[in-house]
């Protein structure tokens, strides 16, 4: 699947300033997981504030339909690989290619900077995302809790390549 023709995608820029619009993104697009996981989505603690601060530390790259911002990723460069977070989509459009052209931006960032790997963590309720990236060929590789639980709550997933 392509990506839409009015769709493109760009690495956020240092003088960026919408984070609003970045912020207001990510909570449409986890919406649909309010009483869905356990425990909450950590959507639900993203501020302006903090966000801009991890674009400090993160790469970023924005899904824009003309000058609208329909999609986001921040990326953290580890030792070997990249970690994804905050994949997030506008709810209206999802299903077009957007997230799969995000991912792909990753992934070229991740090869681009010699790592071998793209990884990424899950909630365990949300099968359709297991699915989703299972599809861009990520395998999960271990299942975790979050503090305060005895069951899994979250699964990794890891796409490696060479």
């Amino acid at each position: 699947m392509s990506l839409p023709a009015d769709v493109s995608i760009v690495q956020l820029a240092a003088d960026f300033d919408r984070w609003d619009e970045v912020l207001a993104l990510v909570m449409r697009a986890f919406a649909f997981m309010d009483g869905v996981i356990d425990p909450p989505s950590s959507a639900h603690r993203l501020t302006v504030e903090n966000l801009r601060a991890r674009a400090l530390e993160e790469t970023a790259f924005l899904a824009l339909k003309e000058n609208e911002i329909v999609g986001c990723v921040f990326i953290l460069k580890r030792a070997d690989e990249l970690y994804v977070g905050k994949l997030a989509v506008e709810p209206g459009i999802q299903g077009q290619g957007i997230g799969k052209q995000l991912m792909q931006a990753v992934e070229d960032l991740a090869r681009s900077h010699n790592r071998t790997a793209i990884e990424l963590q899950t909630r365990i309720e949300l099968t359709g995302n297991h699915a989703a990236f299972a599809r861009l060929g990520f395998r999960e590789t271990e299942r975790t809790a979050h503090k305060g639980y005895d069951r899994p709550t979250s699964i990794t997933m890891r796409k490696a390549f060479s």
